[in-house]
């Protein structure tokens, strides 16, 4: 399936990209959420008319998503959660609870956004977790796990 990209994906290409990809993933992701359209004659011609627009809708969103970033930079986040005697959590701290935590202290971020590799939290400390803005703009911020 041929499909052009409306904006930047991950290991596929950037905007106006003309790429090939199987057609599920087109069917089922790129086309639903907006990040590509089929390669037709007639999108080809809408797409080169609306180019600049696409092109300058693209740089907004990193522009903004470092300034995310820059705030997020300086952003120590703290969670107090129940914890046993040897530290380990009655329960665990996930996305939905770090989002929530972050977006509290002033800068929004969405689950969908903060990144954990190696599963849940599942004990007290400080950690560093990663929150992807956008598909270049990575940044770290300093998770603090106290016990009630």
């Amino acid at each position: 399936m041929e499909v052009i990209l409306l904006e930047k994906v991950g290991r596929l290409g950037t905007v106006g990209d003309k790429v090939s990809v199987k057609s599920g993933f087109g069917r089922n992701y790129l086309l639903p959420q907006g990040k590509a359209i089929t390669a037709t004659a007639a999108n080809v011609a809408d797409f080169e008319a609306r180019r600049n627009e696409l092109e300058a809708a693209a740089s907004d969103k990193y522009t903004s998503a470092k300034a995310r970033a820059e705030q997020l930079a300086e952003l120590v986040v703290t969670i107090k959660a129940n914890a046993g005697d040897e530290g380990k959590l009655f329960g665990s701290i996930g996305v939905r609870d770090i989002a929530s935590a972050i977006t509290a202290a002033g800068v929004k971020v969405a689950k969908a956004e903060v990144k954990l590799p190696e599963g849940t939290l599942r004990e007290l400390g400080e950690f560093d977790i990663d929150v992807q803005l956008h598909i270049d703009v990575i940044q770290a911020v300093k998770l603090v796990v106290e016990a009630e």
